[in-house]
C-alpha cells in the first residue's frame, strides 16, 4: 500500500529553502493519556545528541532506557507514570533551536495545556494507534485528541502536525496509518484545522522521528519527511509589528538621578505587545484617556532605540502622567495635517485601539465548577486586572460533532461562547487580529484558581 505525501507544500518548501528558520521554535506535544508524548521528547532529546551519559544513567528502568522519565520530573508524576504538569526541555540541531513543552493529556489538567500552547508555535498532536480501532476505515478518535486540536485552532498556533504513535505495536502498521490519516484529515477538513503533515512514528522505537522508519523506505507507506525534519522547517509566529503600538505597562521606574537615560521623568517599562514604538510616536493612555508624546525609548539594555512587538523595551514621556502598572499605552493616529491645539499634540480624540466594557468571547472553561451566567470573575488582560461578569451564555461546541448547541452554563473542559461585561473599559480586539490584546484569562474571586481562557470575538 502507498500513500501520497501528507505533508503541505508549505512544510516541503521550507525544508528545501531552509527560510525562518533561524528563530528557535517552540513547540508542544498534546493529545490524549498515554499517546506517547513524554516518550517522544525523550526520544528526540536522545537521538539529536541532547542528553548526557550521566542523566541517561538515572532513568534506566530494569535495564532499560524509560525516556518518559527525561521530561516527568516530579515525584507525583513519576510514582503515577503521568504528566501532572508541562515540562519544558531544551535541544538543538545543527539548523535550529527548539524549546519543547510536554503538555499533561488528562482532562483534569486542560488548563496546563492550554497556558503551554499560548505561547507557542507549532504543535505534535500524538494519536495512539492501539487504542483506536484501527481496522475500521470509519473509526472515532478520542475525545481528548479532539479537544486539544480544538484548543490549538482557538489558539491559532500556526503549524500543527499530526503524529499516529506506537505503530510498531499494530499487526498492520500500514493499514492502521491509513485508516487513522484518514480519520484526522477527516477532523481537520470539518474544523476547519490547517495541518502542517501526518506522519507515522514509533517514539519507543525511534522510527521516523529523527532517523527515517524501521529498514526500509517508504514505511507504512509513507515516504515523506521525519518528525524532526518537519520541526527544522516550521515558522516562528510572527510579530505583530505592522499593527499600530500596544504597550501594557509592566513597572514603573521612578526618576533616579544617577542616570541620564530617563531625561529626569519615570520610565514606563514591559514588553511591546503590537507594533513597535518610537521617539515622536502620539499616544494615549488607557483607561485613563491622557495624551502625550513619546520622548525617547529605551530597549532592555537601556539603550535607546526604537523597539518592535516582542521585545521589552522602557517607554519616557514628554510630560509626567499617572501611569501605573496595568496601563495600557496604545498609539493615537495623528493625520499628518491636523492642526495643533493648546497642548501642541493636535487634534487627538481617540486611540488606534479603543476601549470597551462588552467582551464576545469564545472560552475554554477549565474550572471543576460550572460557569454560569451572573458569576463574576477576575479577568486579566495583559498586566491589568478588572472585575468580568457573566452575562449570558450563547452556545456550546460539541466537541464529537463540531455543532453549536444552545447551553445554559459550561462545564470543566467545555469550550463555548459567552458574553461578559466589564467594570472597565480595555483596549480588546478579536483574537484573529491580535494574539495579545484579543484574550485573557478569568480567575475565581474567591480562591484565585485560573477558570477559563477567554479568545475576543
Amino acid at each position: 500500500m502507498t500513500i501520497e505525501l501528507t505533508v503541505s507544500p508549505e512544510v516541503s518548501a521550507g525544508i528545501e529553502s531552509k527560510d525562518d528558520t533561524r528563530t528557535a521554535l517552540r513547540f508542544i506535544t498534546c493529545g490524549s493519556v498515554d499517546d506517547g508524548k513524554s516518550t517522544l521528547i525523550g526520544r528526540l532529546l536522545v537521538d539529536s545528541k541532547s542528553v548526557l551519559q550521566d542523566h541517561l544513567a538515572g532513568v534506566m528502568r530494569q535495564g532499560e532506557t524509560d525516556l518518559a522519565l527525561l521530561t516527568d520530573g516530579l515525584s507525583a508524576e513519576r510514582e503515577q507514570g503521568i504528566t501532572i504538569d508541562v515540562a519544558y526541555r531544551y535541544f538543538s540541531t545543527e539548523s535550529r533551536k527548539f524549546i519543547i513543552g510536554d503538555a499533561p493529556g488528562h482532562e483534569q489538567y486542560t488548563r496546563n495545556m492550554v497556558t503551554a500552547a499560548s505561547q507557542a508555535d507549532a504543535a505534535v498532536v500524538l494519536v495512539d494507534a492501539t487504542k483506536l480501532a484501527w481496522q475500521d476505515a470509519g473509526l472515532e478518535l478520542l475525545p481528548q485528541t479532539r479537544r486539544h486540536t480544538l484548543l490549538l485552532q482557538l489558539l491559532r498556533v500556526p503549524s500543527v502536525v499530526f503524529t499516529v504513535n506506537k505503530l510498531d505495536a499494530v499487526a498492520d502498521p500500514a493499514l492502521a496509518f491509513a485508516h487513522i490519516r484518514g480519520a484526522l484529515q477527516a477532523f481537520a477538513n470539518e474544523a476547519g484545522v490547517q495541518t502542517a503533515a501526518v506522519l507515522p512514528i514509533s517514539a519507543l522505537k525511534g522510527w521516523n522521528v529523527v532517523e527515517a522508519g524501521q529498514h526500509e523506505a517508504g514505511w507504512c507507506g509513507y515516504e515523506g519527511p521525519t518528525l524532526l525534519q518537519i520541526l527544522e522547517s516550521l515558522p516562528v509566529t510572527p510579530r505583530e509589528t505592522e499593527l499600530p503600538l500596544a504597550f501594557p505597562v509592566q513597572w514603573v521606574e521612578k526618576f533616579s538621578s544617577s542616570s541620564d537615560t530617563s531625561q529626569g521623568r519615570r520610565v514606563f517599562w514591559g514588553r511591546v505587545a503590537t507594533g513597535h514604538v518610537g521617539p515622536g510616536t502620539h499616544i494615549k493612555v488607557l483607561p485613563s484617556g491622557q495624551s502625550a508624546v513619546v520622548a525617547r525609548v529605551l530597549n532592555h539594555a537601556r539603550a535607546p532605540k526604537t523597539v518592535s512587538a516582542g521585545h521589552s523595551a522602557g517607554i519616557v514621556l514628554d510630560r509626567e502622567l499617572d501611569v501605573s502598572r496595568g496601563d495600557w499605552i496604545v498609539a493615537v493616529p495623528v493625520p499628518a495635517s491636523a492642526p495643533a491645539d493648546d497642548d501642541g499634540f493636535g487634534d487627538t480624540p481617540g486611540s488606534a485601539w479603543p476601549a470597551t466594557r462588552e467582551i464576545n468571547a469564545t472560552i475554554a472553561w477549565l474550572d471543576d465548577e460550572a460557569l454560569v451566567a451572573g458569576r463574576v470573575y477576575w479577568a486579566l488582560h495583559g498586566h491589568r486586572w478588572v472585575k468580568a461578569k457573566v452575562k449570558r451564555v450563547v452556545e456550546r461546541l460539541n466537541i464529537q460533532t463540531l455543532a453549536r448547541e444552545e447551553a445554559s452554563q459550561l462545564e470543566s473542559n467545555a469550550i463555548g461562547h459567552v458574553e461578559l461585561a466589564l467594570q472597565e473599559a480595555i483596549p480588546a480586539t478579536p483574537f484573529q487580529h491580535s494574539r495579545a490584546l484579543g484574550s485573557l484569562i478569568l480567575v475565581d474571586t474567591s480562591n484565585h484558581k485560573t477558570a477559563g481562557a477567554a479568545l475576543v470575538r
